[in-house]
Formats: structure tokens, sequence, C-alpha cells
């Protein structure tokens, strides 16, 4: 399983692809890996690039398989003898002198294991205490979490079939649909998920739903519809009723959602590809629309316990070009909704740059919008969780993965498009 994890760290520091999608590739041409053999791995190789920095300090010019010996010896606090076999006479002997280093001095960035200009923008929003607590919460493993379809069953339906199975749940602390796993089953096989009972989605991306909170019979986008997790949520807080448009760029990720529609039972979804933000959509259904969510493209970086590779692939001027493209997305959407409607903004992101500054650049421009408290939203629906007005959810806080969402109402007084 070493060898194994060396070959698919060697790929993954590439940086070619996300990691989850390396991975996908690498097992998918490994069919013959069990569920323990590719959780053994993927494990290993996560934790390099979690602790890439400590790992660089530990043992400069390290090759992969150095990396993946390291980590398991260091961080996974594995004995040599627990090794066994998977390691050589060399591979000991490199363990021993590694061993015997003293441990090394590191900069305030490398005790984050984060890169340099991330740490300095954090440290503009916040504390280094909290840069700190924050970067060892992201390099902690996530849980597993599960979304129950209320159109096909109930939440306590759930638990109570996975208990009778053995599997070990419970339900998440603040999504009213949510049910949180102690492993990590082969869900993709299980009756549950092939009937559309569960999908796997974190409670954080639930409470945005929540936050948008649609009701029976109206007319709502999701405007960058991606896959379609957050579409299947927003179309079962319908009762699969009224009108749920799925917009996004992209064919390839509409075609996914597809399979997952059919699955869930939803039939007022209607996924539809934009050519840009000035589609004959958005023009023809301006001003119409009851409630319009977007999830922005983002950094990611507020899903760093899933996607560790996620802070190695970012750059600075990455960043500046998805903020130019979250405005430009934000402005497009809000012609979408009508007067008294709602619109709710989000990311997985941890920066300023692509929330609060998003946000207030365009409050500036739309006085017809005002911002709404995402706790008493929330509240309303009897969930209660500090969250602020500005919903700032994070792992060190709340357990999930890190979002902001910003909730804006439309006045109902008639003013010009803007």
């Amino acid at each position: 399983m070493v060898d194994g994890a060396v070959l698919a760290l060697e790929a993954l520091l590439r940086f070619e692809q996300p990691a989850d999608a390396v991975l996908s590739a690498y097992f998918r041409e490994r069919k013959q890996l069990g569920g323990r053999e590719r959780a053994f791995i993927a494990e290993t190789v996560y934790t390099v690039l979690r602790r890439r920095r400590l790992l660089g300090k530990l043992a400069p010019q390290a090759t992969a398989r150095q990396l993946v010996l390291a980590a398991l010896t260091r961080i996974d606090c594995r004995s040599q003898r627990q090794l066994g076999a998977a390691i050589s006479a060399a591979d000991g002997q490199w363990l021993e002198t590694l061993r015997g280093q003293p441990e090394p001095q590191l900069s305030f960035a490398e005790q984050t294991d984060l890169p340099d200009w991330l740490v300095e923008r954090l440290l503009r929003q916040t504390s280094a205490e909290e840069v700190l607590a924050m970067a060892h919460s992201f390099n902690q493993a996530a849980p597993l979490d599960l979304r129950v379809n209320t159109l096909k069953a109930k939440r306590e339906e759930v638990l109570a079939s996975f208990a009778a199975e053995g599997i070990v749940a419970e339900a998440c602390r603040y999504s009213p649909v949510g049910i949180r796993l102690k492993s990590k089953p082969a869900l993709q096989r299980h009756p549950l998920f092939l009937g559309g009972s569960v999908e796997v989605q974190d409670e954080g991306s639930q409470l945005l739903g929540f936050l948008l909170a649609p009701k029976r019979g109206e007319l709502v986008v999701d405007f960058c519809a991606g896959a379609g997790g957050k579409t299947l949520l927003l179309g079962a807080l319908m009762r699969s009723s009224g009108r749920l448009y799925a917009f996004d760029v992209a064919d390839k990720r509409l075609a996914k959602m597809k399979p997952r529609l059919a699955r869930a039972g939803l039939s007022n979804v209607h996924p539809v590809r934009l050519t840009g933000e000035n589609d004959s959509h958005v023009k023809r259904l301006a001003g119409k629309i009851d409630r319009v969510l977007v999830d922005a493209p983002c950094s990611g970086l507020g899903t760093l316990r899933r996607n560790p590779d996620l802070k190695w692939r970012q750059t600075p001027a990455a960043i500046e070009e998805l903020q130019r493209k979250q405005a430009a997305i934000l402005a497009s959407a809000a012609r979408l909704v009508k007067p008294g409607g709602r619109l709710v903004y989000a990311t997985c992101s941890i920066l300023r740059e692509e929330n609060e500054d998003v946000v207030d650049a365009f409050l500036a421009t739309h006085a017809q919008f005002s911002r709404l408290s995402a706790e008493t939203l929330l509240a309303e629906q009897g969930i209660n969780i500090a969250c602020g007005a500005d919903m700032h959810l994070s792992p060190l806080a709340h357990a999930t993965d890190a979002f902001f969402a910003v909730a804006l109402q439309r006045s109902v007084q008639a003013t010009s498009e803007q």
C-alpha cells in the first residue's frame, strides 16, 4: 500500500488536475484495490498535501516516497514495525536519520501549512491566533455528511436504517435534513443512495438552501448550478412544485445533474446552459424570479479539509480574476430578482476579496438591494446557529466546511435597473 500511495502522490504533486480527479483516475486504473487499500492511499497522500510545508522542513528535497514515509511516521505516528515489509532497508535507514533530527524551527506560515501569500491575506482579516487555529482545523479530515431527500424519506427513517446495518450515524447539529456518518461506507452502492433518499452534501452547503428558503409554487433560479447538489435541495424544499431553473455555462456539469434529478424524483427543475452573464434567458426572466441563489465560482479555500491541494494550486492572480467574475455574475443574477424577492450570494472561500468586498461593491451600485440577517432567517426555520448577520461558517466554529453567504432583498418599490 505504501508503493501505491507513492505512485498516487507522484501524480498529485504535478498539480495538473484537482486531487480528487487524480485519485479517481488512479483508482479506476486499479480496480483490484479494495476499500481498505483505497482508504489508506487517499488518507496518506492527503496528509502529505495538508502538511506539505512541515514535511518539506523536516525533509528538504525529499522524494515522493520519502514524503509518504515521513507523513506515516511523523504525522500519523506509525512505527517502522507497523509498516513492516512495506519499507526497505534503505527506507529504514532514512527514517532513522529523520528520527534523529531536531525539531525544525518553523516560521508562522510554515506552522499553518499554508502558502505565504495566503497567510498574508488572512492576517489582514483577523489575528494571528485565529489564523493558526483556522489553519489547524483545515488540516483535519472532514466528516462525511449526507442530506436526506425529504421527498422520499424522513431523517429518522434513514438513521434507523443505518443503525440496523451497523452504520454509525447521527443527526447534523444544524441542518434539519442532515446526517453525519462516523465512517465512510461505499455509499454509491447503497440502496438509500441509489433510490434517491440521500445525497452526499456538507452540512454547511445544506444551510445555504435554507438561507434562500424557496417556497412551493415560486420561480427560483440556481444561477451557478454546477452538477446540482444545491439544486436538488432547493427542489426538495419546494416540494417539486413551482419552477426551478438550474443555470450553468458548462454542458458537462448540467449533464451530470440529469441522473441525479431522476434519482431524486424532482420534476420542477429545468437545466439551462447559459452562454454568459448576459444570456437571453437572463434577459427574458429579468425581474420575474422570487429567489436567486448565486453559489459563485471561487477559490474553494473553505474546503481545504476535503481539497488540500487547492492551497497549492491557487494563486493571487487567480483570486483577482475570480473576484472580477464574481462581481459580473452577481450583477447579472440580481437582474432576475423581482421586487420583494431574495438574492443569496455565497462562496466556499475564506477571503474577504471574494466575499464581503464583492457584496459591498455590488450594494454600492445597487441601492434597491439591502442586507438581511442570516441568523434571523435561519432562526425563523428553527435553525439556531451563531453565524453572524452575513453567514460565516467554519470547521473550527461549526464543524462544517467554511462558507460565506449574504442574503439580500430587493425593495418592493420600483427602481430603474442599474
